[in-house]
């Protein structure tokens, strides 16, 4: 997503629709200290109609009052924690095991979806909040409480490799559903790609590749407060291969080339947002761009499915020297000062900046490939402007994801054959 200054034609942008998201949620003001707090906006979005549907359909509309009875049983800080911890990483891996069809359905929505997850996780965060244990707990202690179960419900903390010989390692990222003002129905490719993946070995030409997963959500200030490095920095050092993903344009699939150390404040689930270079820590070192290192040109020229994939390489920039945003159709310029990359100036395109940048910052620029992936849009049926899902829907996930397990394949083995 990128200003309206920029033409969206040119840029593979991924989270595009939050352009036109109203910001029509609200929540409550700030809890006193100690107090029980409020629901976020993300939060008070969960008594709707469709996300009850979501819930139900699944059944994972046990997860949030099971969790408030784990909560209730802690008597101290120390077992709400563990509690916490416990319960957070159960709904990932539920989450996993239904999309990867272990264990049962718990209703009709097919398994491919990555909605549950979302929703459930509102449910025992907005537990959480609002919780009033019997020993004290101040807003500090409950924040580091929501911290863990956002982290542990999410796979951060989850992500292992075996050991031994032969077996790559592969990291992919995924992202929440996002405009839920314009279409609460949303779901987003990129998580249902994280929870199809995640502990799963992809056979490839160099041979078999473990893949391990994470989500993150659309929300500035979790990558202000820095949940990306926080969940990346352990495990860069050791995968063969990272790639980010997000949802971008309508019909394709987008390599990114460049990546834009610049956040154009589009709102995000929280209908926050504001203009400003990424935040990173040791800004005096802070590049305006960073590049991507996977195998892009392997990747175009294969077959790997329905959708083209595309080397995109647009970027807006102010030129040195200048004033105005320019969009670049070959990247950016010696000395420009960035102004959208490839996946626009949203939390894809910080995403993949923030990894890209942690992957330079330990010296692995030219030994890690990594880099963005954006998926087609998400479509519904032809027709369909209320009901939580159709066949196309389902189709058109289950392709996006074989898809890009198949990009992951062919990406493992180009990096193999250049590293010689």
């Amino acid at each position: 997503m990128i200003s309206p200054r920029v033409r969206i034609g040119v840029l593979g942008l991924a989270l595009l629709t939050a352009l036109s998201s109203p910001a029509t949620a609200t929540a409550a003001g700030p809890a006193a200290p100690g107090s029980a707090a409020p629901p976020t906006v993300e939060e008070l979005r969960l008594d709707g109609d469709v996300p009850q549907e979501i819930l139900r359909r699944s059944g994972f509309d046990t997860v949030a009052p099971a969790f408030a009875r784990a909560l209730d049983r802690a008597g101290s800080y120390a077992e709400a924690r563990r509690a916490v911890e416990r319960e957070g990483s159960a709904l990932w891996r539920r989450a996993v095991d239904r999309v990867q069809g272990r264990g049962p359905a718990g209703g009709d929505l097919s398994r491919d979806d990555d909605r549950p997850l979302y929703w459930a996780r509102l449910g025992m965060t907005r537990e959480l909040r609002g919780w009033e244990p019997r020993f004290g707990l101040d807003a500090e202690r409950r924040a580091r409480l929501v911290d863990a179960l956002e982290r542990t419900s999410r796979g951060q903390t989850a992500i292992r490799y075996p050991h031994g010989k032969g077996l790559k390692r592969v990291l992919v990222t995924g992202f929440d559903p996002f405009t839920l003002d314009r279409d609460i129905r949303i779901s987003n490719p990129s998580g249902a790609v994280a929870l199809a993946l995640d502990g799963t070995v992809i056979e490839t030409a160099s041979g078999p590749a473990r893949v391990e997963t994470a989500v993150f959500p659309v929300r500035w200030r979790d990558f202000t407060d820095g949940t990306v490095e926080r969940a990346l920095r352990p495990h860069l050092p050791e995968v063969d291969l990272f790639t980010t993903v997000s949802q971008g344009r309508v019909g394709r699939i987008d390599v990114e080339r460049t990546n834009g150390a610049w956040r154009g404040g589009f709102g995000d689930n929280e209908n926050t947002g504001r203009p400003e270079i990424v935040p990173v820590s040791d800004p005096a070192s802070q590049p305006q761009w960073t590049s991507t290192t996977l195998p892009y040109a392997a990747i175009v020229a294969a077959e790997t499915g329905r959708f083209p994939v595309y080397d995109n390489t647009a970027v807006t920039e102010i030129p040195a020297g200048g004033t105005e945003p320019v969009q670049r159709p070959d990247g950016p310029t010696p000395g420009s000062t960035a102004r959208a990359g490839g996946g626009g100036d949203y939390l894809s395109n910080e995403i993949a900046y923030r990894a890209t940048l942690l992957r330079d910052r330990l010296g692995l620029h030219g030994t890690l490939p990594g880099g963005h992936v954006h998926t087609p849009v998400l479509e519904f049926g032809a027709g369909n402007t209320t009901e939580v899902t159709d066949p196309q829907f389902v189709r058109n996930r289950l392709d996006i994801v074989a898809q890009v397990r198949a990009i992951v394949a062919v990406a493992v083995s180009a990096s193999e054959r250049a590293r010689g």
